[in-house]
């Protein structure tokens, strides 16, 4: 911490500082360091590392909008990003989401598995993602 004082414009420090109190379990700490980073402008993988980060912390906190508006410029930012998608279902999951979430989790289940028995369904995966709702009579 005091290195972010003694340099309190740069990003990379309050980045570091954010996940040091996040691995320690605490989070409202974390957060105006992962702002603070954030605004300052990080690198790309730094960036998407914090913006996963902050998103992750709102959610822990009970920020559900936070957590969703900042998993949303992650994923908008770093579409391919699975982390960030799989922790924004938990926060749509938070929100009462359900449908969202779940389909959010099948897409990323079945874009990432190695498992020869889920790949198998993948296509019926991936079309019932949207439709867990519907009763097909």
């Amino acid at each position: 911490m005091r290195l972010a004082e003694e340099f309190p414009d740069d990003a990379s420090i309050h980045y570091q500082c954010a996940w040091s109190f996040d691995i320690l379990g605490e989070e409202a700490k974390a957060v105006p360091f992962y702002e603070k980073a954030i605004k300052f402008g990080l690198p790309p993988q730094d960036l998407e590392g914090a913006l996963l980060g902050l998103g992750s912390t709102y959610r822990t906190l009970g920020e559900y909008k936070k957590s969703k508006s900042t998993f949303l410029k992650g994923i908008e930012l770093f579409p391919d990003n699975k982390a960030i998608q799989t922790f924004y279902s938990m926060t749509l999951y938070n929100l009462n989401e359900h449908s969202k979430a779940m389909e959010l989790l099948l897409k990323c289940l079945i874009d990432t598995t190695k498992d020869p028995e889920l790949s198998s369904y993948k296509k019926a995966i991936e079309f019932y993602s949207d439709k867990l709702d519907e009763i097909w009579k």
